[in-house]
C-alpha cells in the first residue's frame, strides 16, 4: 500500500489542470435543462418550496416574537401588544394602550431612573400617565401559554422532521430516475463509432454519478440559495429597522466576503473537473479489469491489476480531498470574516443598549413587536439577526463552493445527452417489406474515420432461402458489411435495400426487429436458461423456446440440466462451456424467428459433429429465409449458398464453393490453400 500524505501533493498541476467554462449564463442554461425531468414532479416540488418558505416565515417570527415575550413582557412585566394578546389568546387587560412611539429622548445621564420624554410633536417635556405593568398572575399567564405553543410547535417540528425527510427523498429520487432513463436511453441510441472510442466506465460513471447531482440542483443550486438570500434579505430588514448605519456596515463587510469568492471559484472548478475525471477513471479501470477477469488471472497479472487500482485510487482520493479542503479554506476566510463582524457589531449594540438610543423604526416596530428603544431584548434579537446574517452568508458561500462541483457534474451528464445519434428515424419511414425476396448493398463506401476507408464499392445480392457465407481474412469489413444492414452505422456512400426499399426509408425499430443476430461473443446474463433463450422476445412461449434450442442443438444438454430450461446460469453464463454458450446464442436468435438471421462465426467453438448438425438445421429452418454466415472454418463455407471473398474492403469474388475453386489464382481458392492444404483445396 502506498503512503497517503494528507497535502502531499495538493500544489501540483497535472494535464487535467485547466478551468472550465462555467459562466453564470451556463450555468443557468445547464439548470433550464433539468426542467423537462423535473417538469413530472412540479406538484409535489411546489408543495415542499412552499412548505419550506412557509416554515422558515412562521419559524422567524416565531422566535423573534417568542424573545421579546419571555424577555420584555414575562421578565420585565411589560404588557402585550395586540398581535401577541390575539396569538396566546388573552384578554384586553394585557394589551398596551400606549403604542406610540418618542421621536426624541433626553440623554440617559438626564432621564434616567425618571421618565421623562419628549412627546410626538411636543415642544416641551411632559410627564405621560406610567402604564401599569403586568401583575404576576398575568407574567404566569403568558408564560404558560408561551410554553404551551413551544411544545406544540415542538411537536409538530418533530412530526415534520421524521415524516418529510422520506417525502423529500421519494421526489429527489423521482428526478433523478428520470434524468438516468434518459441518459441510459441517449446512450443506447448513439451509433457504434462513439461507444468504440468511449470508455464504458465513464459512461458507467456519468449515468450513476454525474447525474445524481441533479439533486443536489435543487438543493444546493435552486433551493438553498433561495432560503440563504431569503435569510439575509430578511435580516437585513430587520437590522435595517434598527439602524440603518448599522445595515450598511452589515453589508460593507460582505464585500471581501464576495471578493475572496469570486477569487477562489476558477480553483474550485478546477478541482471539480479534476476529482469528476479521476473517478471516472476509476471506475473504467475498475470495469475493465472485471471484464478481463480470466485473462488476468491466466497471465498472472493480479499485481498489475492491483497497482493500476491503487495508483487511481489514490488520485481519485486526492481529487476529492483536495476539492473539499479548498471550500474549507474559502469557508474558514469568510467565516473569520464574519466572527469578526459578530465581535465588533456586539461591542457597538452594547453601547446603544446602554444610551437606550432609539431605534430607527421605533413607531412602527413598537406597534407589533415592542422594540422603541434599544434594550436587552432588542440586543438580543439584533445580536441574533447580525449572527445569521453572517452565517447565512457563510452558508451561501458554501453553496457556491458546491455549485461549482455540481455543474461540472451536470455538464458531464448533459454531454451525454447533447449527443446527437448518427442513425436517426426517417421523417416519413416505410413499413418492412414482406414478403422479403433479396438484401442489395449497392455500391456501398464506409469509414469509421474520413481518411481511412473501411468499405469500398460493395456490391452484393442475397435472395431468400439462401445462405451467404462472408468470408476473407481478419480486418477486411465482414462484420461492419453486417454492421450497415442492421444501420449501426449508416453509410457514407450507396446504398442497403430490402426489397428495393433503402434500409434508411425503415424505422431503427422496424428493421432490427426483422433481423436477428448471433455474435461470435456469447453474451448471457446470470438468469435461466428459458430466460436466456427468449431475451428480448417477450411473446416467444415455452413450445417457441424449446423449439429453437432444437434447431441450435442446444436441446441435448438444457434437459440434462437439474431443472431444465429454469436452471440459473451464472454471471456471463460462466456454467457453460464455450460450446453450450455459443449454441444457446444461436437459439436466441432463431426464437426470433425473423426473415433475416446473421451468424457471426456461429461454429467457432462446436466439435464438427454439432456443427454440421446445426448448419442443417438451420438450412432446413430457414428455407423462406436470407441467412448471412459470417466465417472462417471451411466446413460452413462449403455448404453455403453463395460465398463472398472480401479483401481490403471490396468483395473480390462471389460463387458458390466450387466455382470459386475453379477460379486459376483466385482469391478464395488461395486463402482456402493457406487454410487447409492443396490436398484439401482439391
Amino acid at each position: 500500500m502506498t503512503e497517503l500524505g494528507m497535502l502531499k501533493g495538493y500544489g501540483e498541476e497535472d494535464s487535467t489542470d485547466r478551468t472550465p467554462g462555467m459562466s453564470l449564463r451556463k450555468m443557468a442554461t445547464l439548470a433550464l435543462k433539468t426542467w423537462p425531468f423535473m417538469r413530472p414532479m412540479l406538484l409535489h416540488l411546489s408543495i415542499l418550496a412552499l412548505g419550506m418558505v412557509g416554515g422558515g416565515f412562521m419559524g422567524f417570527i416565531s422566535a423573534f416574537v417568542g424573545v421579546d415575550l419571555m424577555t420584555n413582557k414575562v421578565l420585565l412585566g411589560q404588557k402585550l401588544q395586540p398581535l401577541q394578546a390575539t396569538v396566546l389568546f388573552v384578554g384586553d387587560e394585557y394589551v398596551t394602550t400606549n403604542i406610540e412611539q418618542p421621536v426624541e429622548q433626553e440623554p440617559a445621564s438626564k432621564t434616567h431612573g425618571k421618565g421623562d420624554i419628549k412627546g410626538i410633536g411636543k415642544s416641551e417635556e411632559t410627564l405621560p400617565d406610567v402604564e401599569p405593568e403586568l401583575t404576576q398572575e398575568q407574567r404566569k399567564v403568558v408564560r404558560n401559554r408561551l410554553l404551551i405553543w413551544t411544545v406544540i410547535g415542538g411537536v409538530l417540528g418533530a412530526l415534520g422532521w421524521t415524516i418529510v425527510p422520506y417525502y423529500v427523498l421519494w421526489v429527489w429520487q423521482s428526478i433523478n430516475q428520470n434524468l438516468r432513463v434518459a441518459m441510459v436511453e441517449r446512450a443506447e441510441h448513439l451509433s457504434l463509432r462513439y461507444h468504440s472510442g468511449s470508455r464504458v466506465g465513464d459512461a458507467i460513471f456519468r449515468v450513476y454519478q454525474d447525474s445524481a447531482q441533479i439533486l443536489n440542483l435543487l438543493q444546493h443550486g435552486i433551493m438553498y440559495p433561495l432560503m440563504a438570500l431569503y435569510g439575509i434579505l430578511i435580516g437585513l430588514a430587520f437590522v435595517f429597522a434598527f439602524d440603518p448605519l448599522f445595515a450598511a456596515i452589515v453589508i460593507a463587510v460582505g464585500i471581501p466576503m464576495v471578493w475572496v469568492t469570486v477569487v477562489f471559484t476558477p480553483r474550485l472548478r478546477r478541482r471539480s473537473l479534476r476529482n469528476r475525471e479521476a473517478n471516472s477513471d476509476l471506475t473504467s479501470g475498475l470495469q475493465e479489469a472485471f471484464s478481463a477477469i480470466k485473462v488476468v488471472k491466466a497471465n498472472r497479472a493480479e499485481s498489475q491489476i492491483f497497482e493500476r487500482f491503487d495508483r487511481d485510487s489514490k488520485r481519485a482520493l486526492d481529487a476529492a480531498y483536495f476539492l473539499r479542503l479548498d471550500m474549507v479554506v474559502l469557508s474558514t476566510i469568510v467565516g473569520m470574516t464574519g466572527a469578526l463582524t459578530i465581535i465588533g457589531s456586539e461591542y457597538i449594540m452594547v453601547t446603544w443598549v446602554i444610551a437606550e438610543r432609539e431605534t430607527f423604526l421605533g413607531a412602527w416596530a413598537v406597534a407589533f413587536l415592542g422594540f422603541a428603544v434599544w434594550n436587552l431584548g432588542g440586543f438580543q434579537i439584533a445580536r441574533d439577526r447580525v449572527g445569521g446574517l453572517m452565517g447565512g452568508t457563510n452558508w451561501l458561500v458554501r453553496i457556491w463552493s458546491t455549485m461549482q462541483d455540481l455543474f461540472i457534474a451536470l455538464d458531464r451528464a448533459f454531454y451525454l445527452l447533447d449527443l446527437k445519434p448518427e442513425v436517426v428515424d426517417p421523417d416519413d419511414p416505410k413499413p418492412f417489406p414482406a414478403p422479403i425476396r433479396e438484401v442489395q448493398w449497392q455500391d456501398v463506401q464506409f469509414s469509421y474515420q474520413e481518411d481511412q476507408p473501411v468499405l469500398t464499392g460493395i456490391d452484393l445480392q442475397a435472395a431468400a432461402g439462401t445462405v451467404t457465407a462472408i468470408v476473407g481474412t481478419t480486418g477486411t469489413g465482414k462484420s461492419t458489411l453486417m454492421s450497415l444492414l442492421l444501420r449501426l452505422y449508416d453509410v457514407n456512400r450507396g446504398q442497403v435495400m430490402i426489397n428495393d426499399v433503402d434500409v434508411k426509408d425503415l424505422t431503427i425499430e422496424d428493421l432490427r426487429s426483422n433481423i436477428s443476430i448471433a455474435l461470435q461473443k456469447n453474451v448471457l446474463f446470470a438468469d435461466t436458461v428459458a430466460n436466456n433463450i427468449a431475451y428480448a422476445t417477450t411473446d416467444a412461449s415455452r413450445a417457441d423456446i424449446e423449439e429453437a434450442a432444437r434447431i441450435a442443438c442446444a436441446d441435448e444438454f438444457v434437459q440434462e440440466m437439474v431443472k431444465g430450461y429454469d436452471t440459473e446460469l451464472g454471471e456471463r453464463g460462466g456454467k457453460l462451456s464455450a460450446g453450450q454458450r455459443q449454441r444457446l446464442t444461436i437459439a436466441r436468435a432463431v426464437v426470433r424467428d425473423t426473415p433475416i438471421l446473421i451468424l457471426d462465426e456461429p461454429t467457432a467453438s462446436l466439435d464438427a459433429r454439432t456443427e454440421h448438425q446445426v448448419l442443417a438445421n438451420l438450412a432446413e429452418w430457414g428455407r423462406e429465409k436470407i441467412i448471412f454466415v459470417i466465417t472462417h472454418r471451411l466446413s460452413t463455407v462449403r455448404n453455403a449458398d453463395q460465398i463472398a471473398f472480401m479483401k481490403d474492403g471490396q468483395i473480390v469474388e462471389t460463387g458458390n464453393h466450387d466455382e470459386l475453386m475453379q477460379i486459376e489464382d483466385g482469391q478464395y481458392r488461395s486463402f482456402v490453400v493457406a487454410e487447409t492444404g492443396i490436398g484439401e483445396a482439391q
